[in-house]
């Protein structure tokens, strides 16, 4: 009851949010973990909107998350030790009440990291200017958790340590200078770094990166001439930066001269240049009149799940499974046909069982893999990079053969990378450096195995070179 001026009582309603959900299971596969669950008896003052699945390594804190909308929702576990399961229902009136799941399966103890093609800055980080055109072990960490590539690269390990290499022309590797490093270097001592994006224009000549904290927080740094670092300024950083005050962030994509993230409410933000329409806002007005130097939510809605960030174009999933985009439209890059730029996001056609699409590095293409394992793309089709055996480009998805065992999407401008459930690593497209790794340095048009090994956890496709992770038990 509240007590009104007048003296009186009067009675109030308390809206609340949902119960717990209750956790029924939980399957590991290579780098994943799928989560049964059932819903919460009472779901508050409010119909469910979403349920947040957070998995954490309980050694080092580090931890990863996914969203959804129906059992089960499939999460990539940190690569440590044991983890738990962490959930909660969100209505309109915010998450409810959490519920953990200790699953005590390791699935690795950490990945070995491996790289190939061209050398140039340094970012094969293999010490030396040598191409590769199979993989080669960077290093000896055994404990690397997560990697992100463009002309230069980012890799964060279990411990939650953070290390960077190759160019550094904006200070983007974070190390307060501007030189180059040819092998991975520790950015500071902190070790609660979670989530990495190594990004910037085609070349090496406007590069960002952009970082999530296990304590929800984003940081950026590098080059920031349209705001992309998104500090409010256009001021380069050669450091990481705290962006804004908020402490709910869960992923962060940064590409050509813009960046995007997702916070673990579903909402999503966008900042840096806006040339094409790319910060989904429905700006009207040309670059630089409508870029943003600090994020900006693209609407209202909580739904979504991911995003990537290509070169001008966004792609990005819902937690319903439907896939959007928005930005340039050059080559049939956003999905829906030939058509003009879109400033704010569109459906790509009228599928409900997306999972997950990248576009990264560069990119005039996408690929992307549903929830029954099929692997699609579209775009432009140089070199063969759709891998669909031809280099005729397409405007709308296009099914990669007829496999249903395709797990996790890497794009980059002339080739792209998928890894299979069984834990083998596949590429395609331009292979003049190499970046194909299948140890030749001819053209690919539809997937290749790289070597013989079968336990790739991910990998990620940058500028005519490759990083990927190798689970160790």
């Amino acid at each position: 009851m509240a007590r009104t001026p007048g003296g009186t009582l009067s009675a109030f309603t308390l809206l609340s949010t949902p119960d717990a959900p209750t956790i029924t299971g939980v399957t590991t596969s290579i780098g994943s973990a799928s989560v049964a669950f059932t819903p919460p008896s009472d779901d508050g003052d409010g119909a469910i909107t979403s349920y947040v699945v957070t998995a954490v390594d309980e050694s080092s804190g580090v931890s990863t998350g996914g969203t959804g909308t129906s059992s089960p929702i499939t999460v990539s576990p940190p690569a440590g030790g044991t983890f738990k399961i962490r959930m909660q229902a969100l209505n309109p009136y915010g998450p409810g009440r959490l519920t953990e799941y200790d699953t005590g399966n390791a699935i690795y103890s950490g990945a070995e990291l491996y790289a190939w093609g061209e050398p140039a800055g340094g970012a094969l980080g293999t010490n030396n200017a040598i191409k590769r055109s199979s993989p080669v072990q960077v290093g000896s960490l055994t404990t690397w958790a997560s990697v992100s590539m463009s002309t230069f690269s980012l890799g964060v390990t279990t411990a939650g340590t953070l290390f960077a290499w190759g160019f550094n022309t904006n200070g983007n590797l974070g190390l307060n200078n501007r030189v180059n490093v040819s092998s991975p270097v520790q950015v500071g001592a902190l070790t609660n770094w979670s989530q990495v994006s190594a990004g910037g224009n085609h070349g090496p000549v406007t590069l960002t990166s952009a970082a999530v904290k296990t304590d929800g927080t984003l940081w950026a740094w590098g080059s920031n001439g349209n705001g992309e670092v998104g500090d409010s300024t256009v001021y380069t950083r050669s450091s990481p930066v705290q962006i804004g005050l908020l402490t709910n962030w869960a992923s962060v994509s940064t590409g050509s001269q813009m960046s995007i993230a997702v916070t673990n409410l579903g909402s999503i933000y966008s900042w840096g240049s806006n040339a094409y329409g790319q910060l989904g806002l429905n700006l009207a007005g040309s670059n630089p009149a409508s870029n943003r130097s600090s994020p900006v939510q693209i609407g209202s809605l909580t739904n979504w799940q991911s995003v990537s960030v290509g070169r001008e174009f966004v792609l990005a999933v819902k937690t319903d499974n439907t896939l959007w985009a928005w930005g340039s439209n050059s080559s049939g890059r956003l999905g829906n046909g030939s058509g003009p730029n879109c400033s704010s996001p569109i459906q790509v056609g009228a599928s409900t069982d997306w999972s997950k699409a990248s576009n990264g590095w560069g990119s005039l293409h996408s690929v992307a893999v549903k929830t029954n394992g099929t692997l699609w793309s579209w775009g432009t089709n140089t070199y063969g990079v759709l891998g669909i055996n031809n280099v005729a480009a397409r405007s709308s998805p296009t099914q990669i053969g007829s496999l249903t065992t395709w797990l996790g999407p890497s794009a980059a401008r002339d080739h792209s990378m998928a890894t299979k459930s069984d834990g083998t690593l596949w590429a395609w497209g331009r292979n003049s450096s190499g970046e194909v790794g299948d140890n030749t340095i001819v053209a690919r048009s539809s997937p290749v195995q790289v070597g013989a090994l079968t336990n790739w956890t991910s990998a990620t496709a940058g500028a005519y070179r490759t990083l990927a992770l190798y689970g160790v038990v």
